[in-house]
């Protein structure tokens, strides 16, 4: 029996072997997790650095 693991987008437990849409269940999840990227909705802390000074 394949190992499971939940999908990264709903939680549905599902499969790597085999599985096209890995690491998620199903082609909607994909898209979904794909829009999210596309809006901006996941983000990464950064620190802007401080302006340079003219010399």
């Amino acid at each position: 029996m394949p190992k499971s693991f939940p999908c990264p987008r709903c939680g549905e437990a599902t499969t790597w072997e085999n599985n096209e849409f890995r690491p998620f269940c199903s082609d909607r999840c994909k898209l979904i997790d794909l829009g999210a990227w596309a809006n901006e909705d996941y983000k990464l802390p950064t620190e802007d650095s401080p302006p340079e000074e003219d010399s």
